[in-house]
């Protein structure tokens, strides 16, 4: 890496790029930008990208999330740090896991955390975005995990029925009419297919949890991000589904993540 990258100049004038752009932390995002390229032309051409509407990760390449690095790419979902806490309630709830899927699985972030924190484990993802799949298996490579490309549940090998312990599923859950509404990045710059979950939201969310039983081992848990509007909803699907089911709420992170639990 070219060391006149950390020039003065360079930074300041990165942080310029950002500031009249209206990054609110533009110092610490033109040191991310400086950390990630290899020449000073590289760095203003990302900081042009930042400045143009870009989400950090994308024009950076990876993501923060749950202590690991994800790497991100154009046309893939950004983990968010409010899945953080579905991560923790996971390993919270079942600290025994030994097989673990995460379905909607994106980059494979949930995934990798949760194989990252309990080691050796069989690792399961899926997606039905191809550009996900990609993705995630560079995420979950280093735990060995299988990423299936597939509609929900009919993308993984049948062998998994019934011996699930963890199924993370960070299904999308903005209601169709609300997706314009969501910040530009998100909008402009993330597949629609991660973010609409249809009429009210819970479309993708009533599938999973329908068909979920089958799949979870005895005393396994599934486990969904949604919002506090959707949440009382969410319940009373897992609860119809035949799971034992709570609620556990973050108010900092504004997480909201439903448990189901299989009978023993």
């Amino acid at each position: 890496m070219s060391s006149s990258v950390y020039d003065p100049s360079s930074r300041s004038s990165l942080i310029a790029t950002l500031r009249a752009a209206g990054c609110v932390f533009a110092e610490d995002e033109a040191e991310l930008i400086l950390a990630a390229a290899r020449t000073p032309h590289e760095a203003a051409a990302m900081a042009d990208r930042r400045a143009a509407g870009l989400p950090l990760e994308l024009v950076v390449g990876w993501a923060e999330f749950a202590g690991l690095r994800i790497t991100v790419e154009p046309g893939v979902f950004v983990p968010r740090r409010r899945t953080e806490f579905l991560v923790r309630q996971a390993l919270a709830e079942v600290p025994g896991a030994q097989v673990v899927v995460d379905l909607c699985c994106g980059s494979g972030a949930v995934g990798a955390a949760l194989a990252a924190a309990l080691g050796p484990v069989e690792l399961h993802a899926a997606d039905i975005d191809p550009a996900a799949v990609r993705c995630a298996r560079r995420n979950t490579a280093a735990a060995g995990g299988r990423v299936h490309e597939g509609d929900l549940f009919t993308a993984l090998p049948a062998e998994l029925r019934g011996r699930i312990d963890i199924l993370a599923a960070n299904v999308p859950y903005v209601p169709t009419g609300e997706v314009g509404l969501l910040p530009a990045e998100a909008r402009d710059h993330e597949p629609l297919v991660a973010l609409d979950g249809g009429a009210d939201g819970l479309e993708v969310l009533r599938r999973v949890a329908a068909e979920a039983p089958r799949w979870l081992a005895p005393g396994g848990r599934l486990l969904i991000e949604t919002s506090e509007r959707q949440a009382p909803v969410a319940v009373e699907e897992f609860t119809a589904a035949g799971l034992s089911t709570r609620l556990a709420v973050d108010d900092e992170l504004y997480a909201q993540v439903v448990i189901g639990t299989r009978a023993g």
